[in-house]
């Protein structure tokens, strides 16, 4: 056994590229900006020959997120829709995916007016259930596709319940992992054959990069998915590459501190007379709670809260203080989003309305802040 495969998990995140550099011995891997290298003789290659098919920043990266989900292949795009769009790619006309409906309005977007254009139909169920997953199979269904927790209402899908059924029907099952990451939840040894991540969120952690990740459970699909992204080219750039891998050294320290503080923005939300629903699965009463509890080793840094009026809602986004009005997730600052407006914008109203993505519903990362400021901010805006 190598001394690396001995290694937790926090050391490995920690010591991704280290060691790599057999010339230098650089610490931190180089950028390598060529876009295209030269050959030893015709018929022969350094293993690099154009940027888009293999860069080596990108490699080592790639090959540590592999390392990091359990996973055979890792692949780095240019944003989290752009590992969506090529794995999309991966279907036919004609084919069905079953998807999360508690899930990230671009998601849909994506799926109801590109994919479904070029004949990818999508059926929409509460993910929690896994007997509603099975219940939407048709003959021409080709995979199963989770978020969980899920965007915005943190509902919670049992990754190994929902394996096994993908199992007996021969379904590809994809788990979008980005909210809890790979320090916290593990779908690819629950059973998933592809996790998907917006880079941008917590593995970048730093709301100053925009990246997306798919890794394969299995090499063969890996190199699937390899074809597609190197034909269609949506790849992270080598700067990115080294700056998402210089971001995932922290990964350990900053969910633990994400987790801790939301933990606690949450228990005070659930007291606040003004807030008449948390949706956190760190809360006792979430329905999630005891499944989260055993396939997730914490609960994460995002909650959403209903306030008492949409009124009150558009109140809070206006007074806040130090917790930023901002779309996205997942940085080590606290940014609030309205979701039924921004992120969940281009979901039908009557489908929002349906699910509780309604005006009066706030979406909060919380991000690494001292609680008790994040608290104050909060208190003062629903004052």
């Amino acid at each position: 056994m190598k001394q690396h495969d001995r290694l937790t998990l926090d050391s490995r995140i920690v010591q991704i590229g280290v060691g790599r550099d057999d010339r230098t011995g650089a610490i931190s891997y180089p950028i390598y900006p060529s876009a295209t290298y030269r050959h030893p003789a015709v018929g022969e290659s350094t293993g690099f020959d154009y940027t888009r098919s293999g860069n080596p920043t990108r490699q080592i990266l790639e090959e540590g997120l592999a390392d990091l989900e359990g996973g055979a292949r890792g692949l780095a795009f240019s944003s989290g829709m752009a590992a969506l769009t090529t794995l999309f790619l991966h279907f036919s006309a004609g084919d069905h995916i079953v998807v999360s409906e508690d899930l990230y309005g671009g998601t849909y977007r994506v799926l109801d007016q590109i994919f479904g254009k070029l004949g990818l139909a999508s059926s929409y169920v509460d993910t929690t259930d896994t007997a509603a997953i099975a219940k939407a199979i048709r003959p021409e269904t080709r995979a199963v596709l989770v978020e969980t927790p899920g965007n915005p209402l943190l509902g919670i899908a049992d990754i190994a319940a929902i394996s096994e059924l993908c199992k007996s029907r021969k379904l590809l099952f994809i788990v979008d992992n980005t909210f809890l990451t790979p320090y916290l939840q593990r779908p690819l040894e629950l059973g998933a054959d592809i996790v998907v991540h917006s880079g941008t969120k917590y593995l970048g952690g730093h709301n100053d990069l925009c990246a997306g990740v798919l890794v394969a459970r299995e090499e063969d699909l890996g190199e699937r998915l390899y074809f597609l992204q190197n034909s269609t080219g949506a790849i992270l750039p080598p700067q990115d590459c080294w700056l998402l891998m210089r971001s995932l050294k922290t990964l350990p320290l900053r969910l633990e501190r994400h987790c801790q503080n939301a933990r606690q923005v949450a228990a005070w939300l659930a007291r606040h007379p003004r807030v008449t629903a948390v949706y956190f699965p760190g809360l006792p009463d979430h329905p999630g709670h005891a499944l989260s509890q055993r396939q997730a080793k914490d609960f994460g840094g995002m909650l959403s809260f209903r306030v008492e009026s949409n009124e009150l809602a558009r109140q809070v986004l206006q007074r806040l203080q130090m917790i930023s009005f901002a779309e996205s997730l997942g940085g080590v600052e606290s940014l609030m989003t309205l979701p039924a407006v921004q992120t969940h914008g281009d979901i039908p109203e009557p489908e929002r309305l349906r699910l509780g993505v309604c005006e009066s519903l706030l979406r909060l990362s919380v991000g690494i802040e001292s609680a008790e400021d994040i608290i104050a901010d909060l208190e003062q805006a629903l004052a």
